[in-house]
């Protein structure tokens, strides 16, 4: 998961002393980083005493900026020993490939961990968004659904590494051991044990019969960006790293269940229907009578939905209690409303919403969903 990306300013500064200082905890990566960056210059027309921040990153790598002769670079900090760029490279090239808008790699230092980047602008998607007008971003969504269609019909199997049984569960697994037994303190008893074992078992079951594409795992608003240039009219993709080969639902419940933004249910489902039509347009709805009816796939989508609420809320979590980033918790409460929401609409779900009833302390959840009503006897519903 990204941070709130604290961009600064993409454009060329006269102004080098206005900069934020780069802290750094090691003073031998500290000289590492600077003489790589003065071999930039020479290479690259980088200016290194404009290097100031861009963005955090949930992880240990750190984002910087610098002004070149004709505009600016990213530079990414991913210290070798914490974080394997390997995959990033390889991911970009293959985005790259299938028409995306992402960063390209001018420079990389693998050894050091050290990378010069094109920089796609400082403003994110999340930071144009409109949130008290839901319709006004109607046309971002429709750019950020191009991307995600373009990213699903390059799919190949064989190529990325596959979301299979074992990553589903050990992704799962993060709520028990850190948002439970951690952050609420819970002593999970044998048949708390037993009923989340079953109950993740069902949603691994459920998520693994999905049509596999590649998946980007963290495509939401905060790691969309809004071109610099007008003309373009993709919006730059990043934190594309983790892509793997997975469920088609994945990333369009990733996009509408934001980790950080919350929209009315219509709004939702607009674009959701909206992404519905146009990938089976191209066959990625080819399965189980997704095709022909949406509900069957939004039900999917939602068990899909559940598996990343479940997971986000046990590494906000370890963000806070094992790395020492609490504002992450902030928004813990976000993906435990969209956890009680679906879990209230399907009966197999139901010990695990009264679970975290009793945990948070909220009254049962009422189900938005149409009860199935069932002939009786006598013919009538």
């Amino acid at each position: 998961m990204s941070t709130q990306p604290t961009l600064q300013p993409s454009g060329p500064s006269s102004s080098a002393s206005s900069f934020v200082k780069i802290e750094w905890t090691q003073p031998e990566r500290e000289a590492a980083f600077h003489h790589w960056l003065a071999v930039q210059a020479a290479q690259h027309g980088v200016l290194p005493e404009t290097v100031r921040p861009a963005s955090a990153d949930a992880s240990f790598r750190r984002y910087f900026r610098v002004d070149t002769s004709i505009g600016s670079c990213i530079v990414m900090d991913a210290p070798p020993e914490k974080e394997n760029c390997e995959p990033f490279v390889r991911i970009a090239r293959l985005m790259q490939d299938a028409g995306l808008y992402v960063p390209r790699i001018l420079a990389w230092d693998e050894p050091q961990g050290f990378m010069l980047l094109d920089d796609l602008g400082s403003q994110t998607m999340m930071e144009v968004i409109q949130p008290d007008d839901p319709q006004a971003n109607h046309g971002l969504y429709m750019r950020a659904l191009d991307a995600l269609l373009a990213l699903q019909q390059s799919s190949r199997p064989g190529v990325l590494p596959s979301y299979d049984e074992a990553l589903l569960q050990r992704e799962l697994s993060l709520f028990p051991d850190w948002y439970l037994t951690q952050h609420r303190q819970l002593n999970i008893d044998s048949a708390q044990r037993e009923m989340l074992d079953k109950t993740f078992r069902t949603i691994v079951q459920r998520n693994l019969a999905a049509p596999s594409v590649y998946v980007h795992r963290d495509f939401m608003p905060r790691n969309l960006m809004m071109p610099r240039d007008p003309a373009e009219p993709r919006l730059g993709v990043l934190d594309f790293q983790d892509a793997v080969y997975g469920p088609v639902t994945y990333d369009i419940a990733s996009l509408m269940r934001d980790a950080f933004l919350s929209w009315d249910e219509d709004f939702v489902l607009d674009i959701s229907i909206r992404y519905w039509e146009r990938a089976r347009k191209v066959g990625l709805m080819d399965h189980d009578g997704w095709s022909q009816d949406f509900g069957e796939f939004w039900r999917a989508v939602e068990w899909m939905g559940l598996q990343r609420h479940l997971k986000v809320a046990g590494i906000f979590a370890r963000l806070t209690l094992r790395d020492g980033k609490p504002k992450y918790l902030a928004d813990a409460p976000r993906f435990i409303q969209y956890i009680r929401a679906t879990a209230s609409r399907y009966s197999e779900l139901t010990p695990l919403l009264r679970l975290i009833d009793k945990i948070e302390g909220t009254e049962p959840a009422i189900s938005l969903a149409f009860p199935r009503l069932t002939p009786n006897a006598g013919g009538k519903a």
